[in-house]
């Protein structure tokens, strides 16, 4: 085989294929410019290896595929499902369903959490539910028995049953899913538009998010692909910059190691502020590794789809979600939902209060996108 090496740059392509579901294709560009074999000369068909024993990789270079890959997917487009507040609205009436049935697990029959009385803690400890079971107990009394030193870890227990009861109460056949949810998943399929759902970010855990979506009925499930973590840790982002395959991405750990910084930066300088303004407020910074676990369910939905990442629509229905769209650059539709009802949104592309066509429906999402891209 006659090799002809070049001096000028050149770009190579090398197309992955990976089983996240399905098998997919992402390209993957580079320009070089040292000497490098000229690509027009080699043909590599059957370069294959097992990487950590879990799947193969097929390596393909070839220049003249470049515009055929780009043709294919350059129109395609994908709509990312989040299961909190959008498959699914228990925030309200499940979460304090959940907390009863933590207080009657443990004994403590004095609790009793009415929908006043839930909306009242919610608002004065601005939903965090360490603060709420704290008000709440100073307010009543905290168990007799219970010494001062204790109350962590009394509250841990009461979080942990609440948890369990609302994996149960989410799971049940008898919470139903958001009103259109279906309608707008199948009106997506007829229209070839793919759709991903993301389980993995789920506050209910990976499988009872994934319960969640079996409410959506076998002939459905087909329809859709579904991300966990096994799925990102498969993805190529999440072998090349997350560092689960053989690479890492020294510039992505740069990255997180700044905005680590930033983080208890901006959270410092709030309370100082608050300190000298004898206010007590609540920074949600949030943290880069949480941050960071989102931005990759996202990248890994995007190559599920087979589809440019700025053709992919997250509909989501948490702070947590539209962050993440955010910092990896994704159209991002908020639905709100009983926790999020008068919450502003200033970077999302819309705003909707649930499914159908006085809300949200395909046909906005494609005018979302239009928008964004003009």
């Amino acid at each position: 085989m006659e090799v002809v090496t070049a001096t000028s740059p050149i770009r190579y392509f090398f197309f992955i294929q990976s089983p996240i579901n399905s098998a997919f294709s992402q390209q993957i560009s580079t320009t070089h410019n040292h000497s490098w074999p000229s690509i027009s000369s080699i043909h590599l068909r059957s370069s294959s290896f097992r990487h950590k024993g879990r799947f193969s990789h097929r390596f393909v270079a070839c220049n003249s595929l470049q515009n055929s890959a780009d043709d294919a997917t350059s129109d395609r487009i994908a709509v990312l499902l989040e299961v909190d507040g959008v498959l699914i609205d228990a925030y309200r009436s499940g979460n304090r369903h959940a907390f009863n049935v933590a207080f009657q697990k443990l004994g403590l029959d004095c609790a009793n959490w009415t929908e006043p009385i839930y909306s009242d803690l919610s608002r004065k400890g601005f939903g965090d539910e360490d603060r709420m079971l704290a008000l709440y107990f100073n307010r009543i009394g905290w168990p007799t028995s219970l010494p001062t030193s204790e109350k962590d870890s009394f509250m841990k227990s009461v979080l942990e049953e609440k948890k369990k009861a609302l994996a149960e109460f989410v799971s049940s056949k008898n919470t139903p899913l958001r009103p259109g949810i279906e309608k707008f998943i199948d009106d997506a399929c007829d229209e070839g538009i793919c759709v991903v759902i993301l389980i993995a970010s789920s506050k209910f855990g990976e499988e009872t998010a994934r319960e969640i979506v079996e409410k959506l009925g076998v002939e459905r499930m087909l329809k859709v692909k579904v991300v966990g973590k096994k799925e990102i840790e498969e993805s190529l982002y999440g072998q090349l910059i997350l560092g689960l395959g053989k690479f890492s991405g020294l510039d992505e750990e740069l990255a997180n190691a700044a905005s680590k910084a930033i983080a208890a930066e901006k959270k410092r300088i709030a309370e100082e502020v608050a300190s000298m303004l004898k206010l007590r407020v609540d920074i949600n910074t949030g943290t880069p590794e949480r941050l960071r676990e989102i931005v990759a369910a996202l990248r890994a939905a995007a190559e599920n789809a087979v589809a440019p990442i700025s053709n992919c629509v997250l509909v989501a229905g948490s702070q947590p979600l539209i962050a993440a769209a955010e910092t990896a650059g994704l159209p991002c539709i908020v639905l709100r939902n009983s926790l999020t009802s008068r919450a502003e949104f200033p970077s999302a592309a819309a705003v909707m209060d649930g499914f159908g066509d006085a809300d949200l429906t395909i046909s906005k999402v494609r005018l979302a996108l239009s928008r964004l891209s003009q």
